[in-house]
This record gives C-alpha cells, structure tokens and sequence, in this order.
C-alpha cells in the first residue's frame, strides 16, 4: 500500500474500533435498562451505516454485510418502536447484537493482522434476516390485505400497471436473493417520504404483510407520482438506495391501459456498488447540521517522536545553562533568559505528555463486557461497580494494563465471587456479588484497585498446593501471609483443580506481574478468607519523564525518583543501631528503618565517604517497604528525560540490582537511576 492508502486504513480502523468500543458501552448499559430508547436506537443505526459505506469503499465485504443487515434491522425498529417487541425478543435482540459487534471486531482484528476476512458469513447474516422476520410479522395485517394482494397480483399477471389513472410510475426490482423484499420496500417507501414525496404504492401493505414478497419478486414494487417532477427527482434517491437490482421510470400519462414502448422507458442500471451510492448520498437527501469537529487523531509514533524530540531539548537547556564556561562570569541578562527559557521547556514538557495522557475510562467499559458474558457463562449475579474512571495515564501505559485487569477480572469472576446464591446468603452476604474497579492518582503514579466481595483465598490451601508442586523455596513455617499470596503470581501456579474457559491452566497471574513490572508498576494482593480479595496496581504517570533527586556516590551520580523519597536527614553514629546479625538500623519517628550503603551495593570505592557523619542519609519508600540510602550529598532537583536501558544489558539481570533506568545529564554524563523497590529486594535477599 502507499502512503494515503495506509493513512486512510489508519483512519478507518481507528473509527471502526471507536465505534465498536462504544457499542459496547451502550449495549451494556441498554440491556441493564431491558431495553433501547430512541437515542440508542438511532445511534447503533448511525454507527452501522457508517461502518457499512467505510468497509465498502475499501472493499472488507464481509464487514459491510454484517453491519449493512444490523442497519436493516434498526431501520425497521427505528420505524416501528422497540414498544412491537415483547420481552423474549428484546433479550434475543441483546445477544444478538452482542454476537454482532464480536463477530465484528474480529474481521477489524483480521484487518489489522493482515490476515483474509471470513468469506462464508452467510448463516450469520441469515441469524439476522430471521430476527427482522420475525419482529416484523408480529403486527397483525390491515383489514383487505389479502384481497388487495389478489387484485394487484392479477393486474400485474396480465402485465398492466396496478392503477391506470396514475400518470407516472418507479417500477423497483430487487436484488435476487437479499431476503425480505417487503421490508425493503417498506425502507425505500419511509426514505421517501423523509425527504416529502407524496406517492402511492403497489402492493400496499408491504411492512405487515410479508406475503408481499412473492409479488414484489415476480412483478416489482410500483411506486406511483402525480407528476414528472417528483417522479424523476424520487428516482435519484431510489438509484442511490441498497439491495436494488434494476428500476424503470415508466410514463403512463398518454396512456390508461397499457405501459408506453420501450423507447420511452428509461431501463434501470444494475446497482454493483449500492453501498458505495448509499454512502456518497444525493441532493435531496435530508441531513443534520454537521458539527463542528473539535478533535483531531494523531498517529502515537507521532507523539513518541515529540516526546523524544522535547526531551533532547531539555536535555540540551540544561546542557547550555548548566556549561562550567559560564563559571565565575556574571550574566545577569543570561540568567534571566535562562529562567523564562527554562519555565518554557518546562510548559512544553507539561503540553507533550498531556497529549498522550488518556483516561482509563476505555480500558474500565471493556470489563463491563467481561463480566456481562462471564455473568451467563458462570450463572453468577454479579455487578461492577467503577470508580475514578476519568484518572488519566500515559496511552502506552494504558494499552499495557487492559490485559492484566482482563486478568484480574476474570479471576474474581471465576475463582472470588461464590459458585451460588445459596452460598452467598448463608455466609450473610449481599445475593448480588460485586467487583469494584477503581482508580486513583497519588503524586507521580495512579493506584489501580479490583476488589471483589467473594470467598477469598484460603492461605493455608495455596500453601499446600505451592508444597504439592515444588514451588516452596524455603521452609513453610517462614512463609508470611503476603508471602503465600505472592506464590499466586509464580508461573504455572493456578488454584483450579480443573481447567475451564477462563481458567485452571496456570496463565494468569504470572502474565499481569510481568506486564505491570514491564512499565515500572508493582502488583500486590490482599486476602481475607470468606470476605474477598484485592489486587491493587501501582502504576508510574509515564515512562518518558520523571521528577529526579541528582545524588552522589563518589565519583558516581545516581537518580532517585522524588515519588519515592520521604526525608533527608545528616545523622550522627550515636543515632544507627544495630539488629541481631550487624545490620545498621536508623531510627526515625519511633520506628527504625534499616540502612543500606549505596557504595557497598555497587563496588564503589574511590572518593566515598565511609563515615556516617560525612554523608546524608536518605528515606525512602516503594511497594510498602522503607528504608534509608546512605549517600555522599544530594545535588539538586532535576526533571529527566528516562532512558531505556541497552538491550543485551538485560541478559545480566542488571535490573535486579535496583537500576531501572538511565537519563543524560546537562553535562553530558550519565546518570543511572534507581529502582528503589528492587534495591531493597537485592539488599535483603543478598
């Protein structure tokens, strides 16, 4: 594909996904109503058209089908009211549309993966047709329908026009095979009388009585008009309509009997792309006042590349304010542009990431559906309840976290809330079970919550099975509660005794730590058996750009995030203590943190201060746990630009030893920045 091309597949598949991700959220929230107001209704079928004309025009036949029979069915229920249908059919319209927006949204994903769409989606779009047939034969027929149906059937056997005293008539064939001619005809007849045609039609009747279809096969669908006029302006929108075959515009006005000779018929043309037609629509069509778009779509390579681009200008600001040339000189008019350049840098820091910054509101609906399908599969009561849906993070780190609250999601599903209602009333529970989604910002991170009320987890059962299959790494008796709750999150480790839909074959828990650990976020889980259970995420804002403290140890400088830092303290050798095995201890505000030596961490041994009198003491905190950093002196404040890692570095297990990152400092060295979480693993488990 070229350049446009791939610009516009971008742009389709983008709408596509917008407006499935929407159907969605409507769907869900209809089918808790039992049932579509007239907004709702309107909607799916805009949302429909639409994905029918932009599927047709780049020729993904089988997404244009599907969501062109959708869009048939709403015509007619947007005509007749959702009041023709009982309840029975309004629950097999949920599913229905359901099943659409799924079978949907896996032709976009074969889209997406370059891979042929389905070629054979014909019991599918027959599932539909026979839904419409069915709602629309529940209307009893008008009084004389059948007599009328006879009459017209024996004029047109004869090959004469139903009325003779109608001066100009549309014959409409419609295409072979597309189902439903009576319904079709009756869409045609209700576009024409949006747009204000004063018309008759032959056979009448046409949206009560399905037994008009055979006559609208052999003979066609007459529509009939006073004058030229309307009759030839009706025809443009009739040429522009779905499903038409062919269509003749026949002059009866020198005529009472017999239909004028060929000459002076105008044959119908055979309607090979109707959807195309339908989608460029006609003059006179009536449409609503556009609105005025205030947003735009913008690749996120785009924006990776801005934020690269923002960060090599910060990097270099401070590069040119910071220049040891500038030392000792007095450059009062520097300084001051210095300041308001950097207080701009700073704004357009601020401008950048909000570009990327999305709310996890997108991520939240699509729970809804899990839980609605795991609702019917599992038999289980079960509401969602969201909140803090609007807390916005960085869009890579959005896309990186639907799949592990998937995760979670399913496993409160599956294995939290209890298997019956009984269950839940004998223990003095809610019938009802519940799962609460929530999200909330604290500083520099956003604390991602999926709480259900279900059974909880037995520690004393995971820790048997844990001993059953070899994943005990120490002593039983040495596991705490957390500790036994973590053994969850081991590879292979899975509850369920026997393997189901959603679970029991060991995936699961395991993939959302390594997903979360992968974008700097920590996983924890809290339990209280027969209460239920919590896993809340701890998730950074953005990768990009973070708020350092510039330490040094020795020679070396090293970055602490200013999320995790608590205190900074000069100390005395009368305020550490030692515990039982020699390990220094610092006592703060009646509790005692312990203290780790970054220079013995490392190996540094030129220019270090040994002296605990010489250096600072640092508090820190991360994932629950405190403890202090000994470190020579603290160099300022800085915003940085975080650089991955190299590659092949990984293949040494360097993050295991607290560095998660590195960043380029305004003098061009290299500042590695520290994972305080790990370090303390790496201390304790050394």
């Amino acid at each position: 594909m070229d350049n446009g091309t791939d610009s516009l597949l971008d742009t389709y598949l983008f709408e596509t996904n917008s407006l499935l991700e929407r159907l969605d959220e409507l769907l869900i929230d209809a089918e808790q109503n039992k049932d579509f107001t007239d907004d709702e209704v309107n909607e799916i079928f805009r949302s429909m058209h639409t994905i029918k004309g932009s599927s047709a025009m780049l020729e993904f036949n089988s997404l244009m089908e599907i969501a062109h029979h959708i869009e048939d069915l709403f015509f007619y229920i947007r005509e007749n009211g959702m009041s023709t249908l009982n309840s029975d059919q309004k629950s097999e319209l949920f599913n229905l549309m359901f099943k659409s927006v799924d079978r949907l949204r896996e032709e976009v994903e074969k889209v997406e993966s370059n891979e042929p769409l389905s070629t054979n989606i014909d019991s599918f779009i027959e599932e539909i047709n026979n839904f419409l047939g069915k709602i629309s034969n529940q209307t009893p027929s008008s009084p004389g329908t059948d007599d009328n149906a006879e009459t017209a059937g024996a004029a047109d056997a004869k090959g004469s026009l139903p009325v003779s005293d109608i001066p100009w008539y549309l014959r409409v064939f419609f295409e072979d095979g597309c189902g439903m001619e009576n319904l079709r005809a009756f869409m045609l007849l209700a576009t024409l009388r949006e747009n204000g045609y004063d018309f008759t039609a032959f056979p009448e009747n046409v949206e009560t009585d399905s037994s008009t279809s055979q006559q609208i096969i052999a003979n066609g669908f007459y529509i009939g008009f006073k004058d030229e006029e309307q009759a030839k302006k009706a025809e443009v929108i009739v040429a522009g309509s779905s499903n038409i075959h062919s269509y003749e515009l026949i002059d009866n006005s020198s005529s009472v009997s017999e239909e004028k000779s060929a000459e002076n018929s105008v044959k119908a043309e055979k309607a090979a792309a109707p959807e195309q037609k339908s989608s460029a629509g006609t003059p006179q069509q009536t449409h609503h006042a556009p609105v005025k778009q205030n947003l735009i779509s913008v690749n996120l390579s785009k924006l990776d590349s801005l934020m690269a681009l923002v960060g090599e200008i910060v990097i270099t600001e401070s590069m040119v304010t910071s220049s040891p040339d500038l030392k000792g000189l007095k450059l009062d008019n520097f300084m001051k542009s210095a300041r308001q350049l950097r207080k701009l840098t700073d704004d357009l820091q601020d401008i950048s990431m909000s570009l990327r910054m999305v709310s996890v509101s997108g991520v939240f609906q699509k729970m809804n559906r899990i839980v609605r399908d795991m609702k019917k599969t599992l038999n289980k009561d079960v509401r969602l309840t969201m909140v803090g849906e609007d807390t916005e993070l960085d869009k890579s780190i959005v896309d990186s976290i639907s799949d592990p609250i998937m995760h979670i999601v399913r496993n409160s599903m599956d294995h939290g809330i209890e298997e019956s209602v009984d269950e839940r009333i004998a223990a003095g529970k809610d019938p009802q079970g519940e799962i609460i989604l929530s999200a909330v910002h604290t500083g520099n991170e956003v604390v991602i919550s999926i709480e259900d009320d279900g059974r909880g987890i037995d520690p004393q059962a995971v820790l048997e099975k844990a001993k059953r299959n070899n994943f005990l790494t120490k002593p039983e008796e040495e596991y705490s509660k957390k500790d036994i709750l973590a053994l969850l999150m081991e590879p292979g480790f899975s509850t369920n005794t026997e393997v189901t839909e959603y679970s029991g074959r060991g995936v699961g828990m395991d993939v959302v730590r390594k997903n979360i650990e992968s974008i700097g976020g920590i996983v924890s889980m809290t339990s209280e058996k027969g209460e239920g259970s919590c896993t809340t995420l701890k998730i950074p804002l953005t990768l990009a750009i973070v708020d350092g403290m510039e330490i040094s140890v020795g020679n070396s400088v090293f970055t602490v995030p200013i999320s995790n830092i608590r205190q900074s303290f000069k100390v005395s050798a009368e305020d550490i203590v030692f515990d039982a095995s020699g390990n220094e201890i610092f006592r703060c505000m009646d509790e005692f943190y312990p203290v780790v030596r970054l220079y013995e961490l490392y190996g540094i041994t030129e220019n270090v201060h040994t002296n605990i009198e010489d250096g600072i003491l640092m508090w820190v905190e991360a994932n629950e746990r405190s403890y202090c950093l000994f470190v020579d002196s603290l160099l300022g404040e800085q915003q940085v630009v975080v650089k991955p890692l190299p590659a092949y570095l990984n293949n040494f297990g360097i993050k295991d030893y607290g560095i998660s990152g590195c960043t380029i400092l305004g003098d061009g060295n290299i500042s590695i920045i520290l994972d305080i979480a790990n370090i303390y693993s790496t201390v304790v488990n050394s």
